[in-house]
């Protein structure tokens, strides 16, 4: 909810193997940097408008109830080579 206009919200893994949520504006990525994304949100309006108006928040919860916690898991544990 914090990012002001067009972008994205990412699980990501850090070199070290944290996890961090990341949010870039416009059209950057997490591939800009050495962290690998696990599975990302996109918080561009046209991704919710139609559905949801300007109701970002309701977008984003419901969102957050189809994410598919078991493939991010499995690519987390694929990215231990990888960094």
């Amino acid at each position: 909810m914090t990012l002001f206009g067009s972008g994205w919200v990412w699980l990501v893994r850090e070199p070290k193997g944290r996890l961090k949520v990341l949010k870039t504006d416009n059209a950057r990525t997490s591939l800009s940097s050495h962290y690998v994304p696990l599975f990302v949100c996109d918080v561009w309006e046209h991704a919710y408008y139609i559905d949801y108006r300007n109701l970002r928040l309701k977008y984003l919860e419901e969102f957050r109830n189809h994410i598919n916690w078991e493939f991010a898991l499995r690519a987390y544990d694929k990215t231990d080579n990888c960094i």
